[in-house]
């Protein structure tokens, strides 16, 4: 076992964590406030060769392994969770042309993307299927060499900005999973119309909205795999992508516990720098250790993943642990803020707000649970 990272994961590392400090951390709260894109900090990160960092070198793509992944998003996110989360999302919206797409496709639509600063979107959840993949409902009805789309999507991380989608829907709502297909498509295409943008409580610098498709004509040509495949493509997307959810959430705890020393070496009470107490001494070390266990359960996840291992179980031990360690990580650093820590004055009170999150998207932790349990008994 060899716990060290390469020479070169070192300068991937320094180059996200000076990118994090000088680009993000300093505008984090500014967004935040705003609710604004952060399109030109996003730019920046992809010319830096921080987004899109899974495409393949033969399409012009940098094709980080899925630790090196890891190692750039904690970094980041460490900055603002979420910045981080629109600068992955074109990762998890180009894997499903990774896992699924032809030799045409990959050149047509990765080599684009590894061209020229493109964004783009994961759109699998819906209003009524969320957790319930398999109880979508946005339509595709087979029309000659053409598919066309009706239906809606939601809470697509930067929906309104992106200039491609990835789509998933369903040629028989009474399928469910067997009738999932997979499409690619350009997000300016007649029929597409962006919905509302999500007032969210964090991650509020991250563009979140609906996405409408009324009677949109997709070439057979844009499918994703065979009739059927959308839902393996889509789980095997999801299965590849959620250890970088748990190098998120790992950012946002690492965060949370610098702040909290740092605060706790400066702040007296009773004379003393809080530091002092043991009461806080052992929150910190209980966000230290947790920390430490999580990053490494997210490391073992993403390796078995880069070694062709099945890592089911894992990625849920990972996005599960890791999550849950941010918000515990997050909400004790505001108590050891204690009243500054309930003001916006001080980074913690989004850093919770922001890790709540964590716990919900890409599978809820309680699929995570279900998904674990489930690996357990068949084992």
């Amino acid at each position: 076992m060899h716990f060290g990272f390469s020479d070169e994961t070192l300068v991937l590392q320094e180059t996200a964590r000076r990118f994090a400090q000088e680009e993000i951390a300093p505008r984090a709260a500014e967004y935040d406030q705003s609710g604004e894109f952060p399109r030109e900090v996003i730019q920046k990160a992809w010319e830096l060769g921080l987004s899109s960092v899974m495409i393949p070198e033969e399409y012009g793509g940098a094709e980080l392994d899925l630790v090196n992944s890891c190692v750039v998003t904690e970094e980041l996110a460490w900055g603002c969770s979420g910045m981080t989360t629109s600068i992955m999302c074109n990762d998890l919206g180009l894997m499903p042309i990774i896992v699924g797409g032809s030799k045409d496709q990959k050149k047509e639509w990765l080599s684009a993307c590894a061209e020229e600063f493109r964004m783009v979107s994961f759109c699998l959840s819906e209003p009524e299927a969320g957790s319930d993949v398999a109880g979508m409902q946005l339509l595709a009805e087979k029309d000659g060499d053409s598919y066309v789309l009706n239906g809606t999507k939601c809470w697509i991380t930067n929906g309104g900005v992106s200039d491609v989608y990835t789509v998933f829907a369903t040629l028989d709502r009474s399928s469910r999973h067997k009738g999932i297909c997979a499409f690619v498509m350009n997000a300016d295409m007649p029929g597409v119309s962006v919905g509302k943008k999500e007032d969210k409580m964090g991650q509020r610098a991250s563009d979140t909205r609906v996405i409408h498709f009324d009677n949109v004509r997709v070439p057979a040509s844009q499918r994703l795999g065979q009739e059927g495949e959308g839902f393996k493509i889509a789980m095997k997307t999801l299965d590849t992508t959620r250890p970088s959810i748990g190098a998120l959430a790992v950012g946002i705890a690492r965060r949370a516990l610098d702040e909290s020393v740092a605060y706790a070496k400066e702040r007296k009470a009773f004379g003393f720098p809080i530091a002092g107490f043991q009461a806080v001494q052992f929150m910190l070390a209980d966000m230290a250790k947790d920390i430490e266990a999580a990053r490494l359960l997210t490391l073992q996840s993403a390796w078995m993943i880069d070694q062709g291992l099945r890592a089911s179980k894992h990625s849920s031990f990972a996005k599960c642990f890791a999550t849950d360690t941010a918000m515990r990580v997050a909400t004790d650093a505001v108590q050891v803020f204690g009243g500054n820590g309930y003001t916006k004055e001080y980074p913690v009170e989004k850093l919770m707000r922001d890790a709540k999150l964590m716990q919900i998207y890409e599978g809820t932790n309680q699929i995570q649970r279900l998904v674990i349990s489930r690996e357990l008994l068949k084992e």
